[in-house]
């Protein structure tokens, strides 16, 4: 028989839990009418970023806050999901929205051990709590978040609420969701993750910051085992499986803007576009943009820019360590890559601590590889200043590293230097493939669309295509002689200009001056056609008068323009005459795929449209470009194996500027390199020495596979036989061809007669 006290004490705790329980129930049946409506869970419209696309529907840009990749739960795999429910809630499909036997568990591991180490949060009250409850840790709270998961359970399926979790869900990263979480980690979508990266994402719901595989990888690898272990118990994986994925090391990307294709500066663009259209709805909608961008175009764009940059750098001397640091003597690696993190790669050049130096061997800590040692060749590009300073490259200094062809390192740095380069279709004018500089994590700086430079010797096409319309023939003779203007003449100083190379010519065919880019040629040209005239012509092209003042200078490129301007003015050459501006968004579509702005370019030549210039002048300019290729400055161009390439090289005073602006009748492109700050490129860096090569390496890998086409002669043009050294037409035997307006016909040569130069 139980002692009465105790009967009472019985009855007293009964008592008081049947008030708490009423207590309770009657919360619970106030509140509930009370809670928020679940509308936003059944209409669910999270943030979704602005994204960006190539031609193809390749991801190039992404602009938002958050980082969103809204999936439907048929799309996510089932290890992933089976993933998320050992880390989260493995009861999930058996409960009714909190887990008693979760609760229970929780409750004595807590117990035994001290503090809280278990929760018991299922993922019902995650997303109840993520949607309309704040994180405090308050009973009021855990209450609510109670009954919003029982009224969640009520009115929606287990499929439902796992699929908002997994869209909903914090990952760190900027990354709401598994499928962005995926991206932001691995660079992958879901359904390419390894079953030990599904784990990784697996443990970071309950501690995003702690369990970050990139800030915190020894926690994560923890958090790791742990989910693979209860993957294992629940036999959602192998023995094997598990093994594997164990002891396989955690490979997540580091690049902070890591897209399949590296088109930062045309997404850059599109981004701004896009805000001046829908303000900061652009980066909340949804709103997907495709480009006229084509992914292969753009990757030999990237690579023939970066490749170009690097070996101009490697023709001139290593400047030397970026900074020292002070090394910690204990820490080991862990406190390297601390210090590293300071140093971001730029594409495959990394960030490195040198250990110790000599003129024979270097040993680096490479951020994200480990301890390397760099030798022979790979010291080639620093070797004088270890051997003539040694002091420079010294244990604590920064450097950069990158693997030659051969897989071995070598030491070299970032460039100084930038480049540009912009191609289009010269029918319509859809951009291609832009690179507006180096590297867009360096410098933001659009060097297509933003840097106004002197042309150089690029743009003499422009003066020669104004002087055929003044009656100029490609066999008229100008005489390549010194040219000397007094101060009076120039209105400023006394002017001397100068071939590139020094020497003179004397009378010559304005087709070889152009070829040979023969600077005191296109200044009498010039000098005959007059500078207003030439000022006034040239904006059929697209350039702004006010950039190129009406002086002679004008004939060696003294305006200004951008690589922009220069790919629409070439095109009008490419085309048969027209004018077309470039475009680079082909459509905007909402986050339903519903088309909301559509391109309509103008083709070239299609009814309707009407050349700037006579198409007579775009094919004889054409075939004079195409000679600058076949035996002119551009001459190094003839390794592409080609024939329907034609194009010009830009050189400026002091080799400040150099370009490459060239054609096929399929692509028009523009190459570009300098220093922002304007300074020489250094002796013998011309237009064919330092552009050219980007131009090149771009051009051979885009008209790979296309076939060889032909510039088709328009009617009013006629060829004829002329005297090479005269430029007269030919009556016997003999001479070469030339094209010429068929009103501007020469006279036939007058035997032993030798024509002046007619200017």
């Amino acid at each position: 028989m139980f002692p009465r006290w105790l009967l009472y004490l019985f009855l007293s705790v009964l008592g008081v839990g049947l008030v708490l329980a009423g207590l309770i129930a009657f919360a619970a049946v106030m509140t509930y009418p009370n809670l928020p409506s679940l509308e936003v869970l059944k209409d669910y419209r999270p943030k979704i970023p602005l994204r960006v696309y190539s031609e193809e529907g390749v991801l190039i840009g992404e602009f938002g806050e958050e980082r969103r990749a809204v999936v439907s739960i048929n799309q996510v795999p089932k290890l992933m999901k089976e993933a998320i429910l050992a880390a989260e809630d493995e009861r999930f499909y058996e409960h009714g929205g909190i887990d008693y036997q979760g609760v229970m568990r929780a409750a004595l591991v807590n117990f035994v051990h001290g503090g809280s180490r278990q929760g018991a949060s299922t993922i019902t009250m995650q997303v109840a709590r993520n949607f309309f409850l704040s994180k405090e840790k308050t009973f009021s709270r855990k209450f609510n978040e109670a009954l919003l998961s029982f009224k969640i359970e009520q009115n929606l399926t287990k499929d439902e609420i796992l699929q908002l979790y997994i869209n909903q869900i914090y990952l760190g990263q900027k990354a709401y969701g598994f499928a962005a979480a995926a991206q932001a980690y691995f660079g992958k979508p879901m359904d390419k993750l390894s079953v030990g990266e599904m784990a990784v994402l697996a443990g970071l719901p309950k501690a995003p910051s702690s369990y970050n595989p990139i800030a915190n990888p020894k926690r994560a690898k923890l958090r790791q085992l742990y989910v693979l272990h209860r993957m294992r118990v629940l036999g959602y994986i192998t023995e094997d499986q598990y093994q594997k994925a164990s002891k396989d090391p955690i490979k997540v990307r580091h690049e902070r803007h890591d897209y399949p294709v590296k088109a930062e500066y045309l997404a850059e663009m599109v981004r701004k576009d896009m805000y001046d259209r829908y303000r900061d709805a652009a980066y909340t909608q949804g709103y997907k943009v495709y480009t006229t961008l084509r992914w292969a175009d753009q990757v030999a764009a990237y690579d023939a820019v970066r490749k170009g940059v690097m070996d101009y750098d490697a023709r001139h001397s290593y400047r030397g360590p970026e900074k020292y640091v002070d090394i910690p003597e204990e820490g080991g690696d862990n406190k390297l890559d601390e210090i590293l993190d300071d140093y971001d790669a730029s594409g495959e050049i990394l960030p490195a601590i040198v250990l110790r130096a000599s003129p024979a061997v270097v040993r680096a800590y490479v951020k994200g590889v480990g301890r390397v040692s760099i030798e022979s060749d790979g010291l080639k590009y620093a070797r004088r200043l270890l051997q003539e300073n040694p002091s420079r490259i010294r244990r604590s200094a920064i450097i950069r590293v990158i693997k030659d062809a051969r897989g071995k390192w070598a030491i070299t740095e970032l460039p100084v230097v930038e480049a540009a380069l912009i191609s289009v279709s010269p029918q319509t004018g859809a951009v291609r493939a832009l690179v507006g500089g180096f590297d867009f994590t360096q410098n933001q700086f659009n060097h297509v669309t933003q840097a106004w430079r002197q042309p150089g010797s690029s743009f003499k096409p422009f003066i020669y295509s104004a002087a055929l319309e003044k009656g100029f023939t490609p066999a008229t003779i100008v005489d390549d002689a010194p040219l000397v203007f007094t101060a009076e003449q120039t209105g400023s100083v006394p002017w001397e200009p100068k071939n590139y190379e020094g020497t003179y010519s004397g009378p010559m065919r304005i087709r070889v001056a152009l070829a040979e880019s023969k600077n005191l040629v296109a200044i009498r040209i010039l000098q005959a056609i007059g500078a207003n005239y030439a000022q006034d012509y040239i904006t059929r092209f697209g350039f702004d008068p006010k950039m190129h003042p009406p002086y002679l200078t004008m004939a060696l490129g003294a305006g200004l323009v951008t690589p922009w301007q220069m790919a629409g003015a070439y095109s009008v050459f490419a085309n048969g005459g027209y004018k077309l501006d470039p475009y680079y968004i082909e459509r905007i579509e909402d986050q339903e795929g519903h088309v909301l702005a559509k391109a309509s370019p103008v083709v070239a030549g299609a009814a309707g449209t009407s050349p700037v210039i006579d198409p007579r002048n775009a094919f004889i300019m054409t075939s004079m470009m195409q000679d600058v290729i076949k035996y002119g400055t551009g001459a190094h161009a003839m390794q592409l194996g080609r024939a329907d390439l034609a194009g010009k090289t830009g050189t400026t005073n002091d080799q400040v500027d150099a370009w490459f602006a060239g054609f096929q009748p399929t692509l028009t492109t523009i190459a570009w390199i300098g220093y922002d700050q304007p300074k020489t490129l250094g002796r013998g860096e011309t237009g064919a020495q330092a552009a050219l090569p980007i131009w090149m390496g771009y051009m051979g890998k885009a008209l790979n596979g296309v076939p060889e086409a032909t510039f088709t002669m328009p009617q009013g043009v006629v060829e004829a036989k002329i005297d090479p050294q005269t430029g007269k037409i030919m009556t016997g035997d003999g001479g070469m061809d030339e094209y010429f307006y068929q009103e501007l016909l020469p006279k036939a040569q007058v035997a032993g007669k030798v024509a002046d130069p007619l200017f």
